[in-house]
């Protein structure tokens, strides 16, 4: 009671702006407490309006104040702007975030969304403030306000100007381009923007008017909120268009935006016909409040405005994933050949691969060369339509994952036992491709040292440098750490892949490079048509194989810079080095228990680079298809059923 009888002596409305609010910080902070129970600062409250209703000249202290601070702070923009970014653009949104997180906020301020934070910082003063009685929020007014025709029609004002900015900032957006050429331009609802602010116009008449009944208010508003409700319906003709033609995070954000901006106005127009205009104003409080916090997350931003893309992605790595399930014993064996045809090809990449760790380029430069020999044998390896086994989980998991779409639907059972089968027929296209690339490289790898032997004398590598293979790929280093991280490699190729896919739809430059003049005067009618669909049909591989080819080369290199040097371990790759040491060392390599403990190591250097990458990519395709943790453990006991009565299913067709 005593800080209580302290802080309102301090209360003074002749005081300059900022002192003013600092006072008001105080009574919040005072409150709130130790924010340990919602009941008990309602209590401090009450003791707080008991305490100015036995002092006559404090109340009067009290409403001067209250005056002072509603004839001085823009009260608009807490109702119609806090909460969203100054710029509808995702960009904008990330750097005001960051700017709050990292500035401080002044209490010397116009601008009640910037003040309101400094007031209410916390979510439990959402909690209190939803906890009060209407009897109390009655008496608060009438401490603060004395509710009369004057004060009542200020916060009918705020709120009819709240109403029109909202609205402003809806038909801005709505007029965007990248959103009206999407709409669905053969409804009505397309040109509902147009006729907004005619109608947010003719409600601010009625209401003022004094002729006006409340059955010409009532028209008013129903007019309003089905303009409104139209406007939502065009945007949500935008989403079906970006579901075929791509997705851009700078979209979603300025769909949610304009979502968000149509609760808005909903939210205010209720509060402008509540029937207890002080009831309604704590409720607005309250609910910016809890706003406030919202807005203050980075990763919830990045969250809302990655969903959609995710999806996208997901989707397109489903595409190109279902290429890579076998189904029967034909396919089985296509693959088995295909993975054997990639192996071979990566024999090539080993020697390319030592003839630049040969030259002793500097660290950056040898990643570099590595990483362009990479990706340039991982797209032969694509153009040839071979494969390699560790690029499949991270396309095969969203192909799985859209089959379950619809575990929840009362069909789920059918639908769990189709995907259980899908997961048998996957990890058998998983051991084909893994085998026919490691039993493949190794003997590939022997032939070319014997031909290397046979033009320069000398096997592939050095003596020297064979022993060093052995002592990176020994089981007893930190061999499978990096085979976990390389899965992690794998997978983010696969996104890289996923989101160049859904950039190329979402620009349409497949349709660029068939019909645009210059390009068809360059290439011809035919080789531009030829062009556009061989960069349709592969951009997503070509970007997965040379993103993950730079990133094997390069990560060492940028992380060794460092001090901390991640080193990748890709299970092909690896066989063929080990293949080109146990080459150079000759037959005595049988004799290495070091040669042994890297035998060991193959096996489950592939286990960990297919089970993280797929584990990733499931997980985001999870994700993205919305299934439950309760589906998804319903998953997992239908795979163990499968595994112990029928483990032989999940190796051989």
């Amino acid at each position: 009671m005593k800080n209580l009888r302290a802080l309102l002596n301090e209360l003074d409305p002749d005081a300059d702006l900022a002192t003013r609010h600092v006072w008001l910080i105080k009574v919040f902070e005072w409150l709130r407490g130790d924010e340990s129970s919602a009941d008990a600062t309602v209590s401090r409250l009450q003791t707080l309006m008991a305490a100015v209703s036995e002092q006559p000249e404090l109340a009067l202290r009290l409403k001067a104040w209250w005056q002072t601070l509603m004839l001085t702070v823009d009260i608009t923009t807490l109702l119609a702007d806090f909460g969203f970014a100054p710029r509808t653009a995702f960009v904008s949104a990330l750097t005001e975030r960051l700017r709050r997180k990292m500035l401080p906020g002044t209490p010397e301020t116009q601008n009640a969304a910037e003040l309101f934070p400094l007031v209410a910082p916390t979510r439990f003063d959402a909690l209190w403030l939803g906890a009060l009685q209407e009897s109390q929020i009655d008496q608060l007014a009438d401490l603060l306000a004395d509710d009369g025709p004057a004060d009542r029609l200020n916060w009918q004002h705020g709120l009819m100007d709240a109403l029109s900015y909202c609205t402003a900032q809806i038909q801005a957006t709505g007029f965007a381009p990248e959103l009206r050429l999407r709409m669905n331009t053969a409804s009505d609802e397309a040109r509902a923007f147009h006729a907004l602010p005619a109608d947010v116009a003719e409600l601010r008449r009625v209401f003022f008017s004094p002729d006006c009944g409340d059955d010409q208010l009532q028209a008013a508003i129903a007019q309003y909120r089905l303009r409104l409700e139209a406007c939502r319906q065009a945007v949500n003709s935008v989403y079906a268009h970006l579901d075929q033609n791509g997705i851009s995070v700078g979209m979603v954000f300025l769909l949610r935006q304009l979502r968000e901006r149509i609760v808005r106005v909903r939210e205010l127009l209720d509060a402008l016909v509540a029937p207890k205009p002080a009831v309604a104003a704590v409720k607005l409080l309250a609910r910016r409040v809890t706003i406030g916090q919202d807005s203050k997350s980075i990763g919830a931003l990045i969250g809302a405005n990655i969903t959609l893309l995710s999806a996208k992605v997901a989707e397109r790595s489903a595409e190109t994933g279902e290429h890579y399930i076998t189904r029967d014993s034909a396919e089985y064996r296509e693959m088995l050949g295909k993975a054997m045809g990639g192996g071979a090809v990566t024999a090539l990449t080993t020697l390319l691969k030592f003839m630049v760790v040969g030259v002793g380029l500097s660290a950056f430069w040898s990643g570099f060369w590595a990483g362009m020999v990479y990706a340039s044998s991982f797209i032969l390896i694509q153009l040839l339509h071979f494969t390699l086994a560790t690029k499949q989980p991270a396309m095969t998991a969203p192909a799985m994952a859209a089959k379950l779409k619809d575990i929840a639907a009362p069909e789920a059972d059918s639908t769990l036992e189709a995907f259980v089968d899908e997961v048998t027929h996957l990890v058998r296209s998983q051991v084909a491709a893994v085998l026919g690339n490691v039993l493949m490289v190794a003997p590939a790898v022997l032939l070319v040292n014997a031909m290397v032997q046979l033009l320069l004398g000398r096997p592939m590598i050095s003596h020297p440098q064979a022993l060093h293979v052995l002592e990176t790929l020994t089981l007893l280093g930190p061999t499978l750490v990096w085979a976990g991280f390389t899965g992690v490699i794998l997978f983010s190729s696969s996104m890289v892949a996923g989101w160049t896919e859904n950039w190329f739809v979402l620009h349409r430059l497949d349709s660029a490079i068939r019909h645009n003049p210059r390009f068809t005067a360059l290439l011809g009618d035919e080789r531009a048509a030829r062009w556009s669909g061989f960069m349709r049909e592969n951009i997503s591989g070509l970007a997965s194989n040379i993103s993950l080819g730079f990133m094997l080369g390069l990560i060492p290199a940028f992380t060794g810079f460092f001090g901390f040097e991640l080193e990748a371990r890709h299970v092909t790759l690896s066989a063929g080095q080990l293949a080109a040491a146990g080459a150079s060392l000759g037959l005595e390599v049988l004799r290495l228990p070091a040669f042994w403990w890297c035998v060991a190591a193959i096996p489950l250097i592939g286990a960990l680079n297919l089970g993280v990458s797929f584990y990733c990519a499931f997980r985001l395709a999870l994700r993205a298809h919305n299934v439950s943790g309760l589906d998804r453990a319903r998953i997992r006991a239908a795979i163990w059923t499968r595994w112990r009565r029928h483990p032989g299913s999940f190796f051989v067709p």
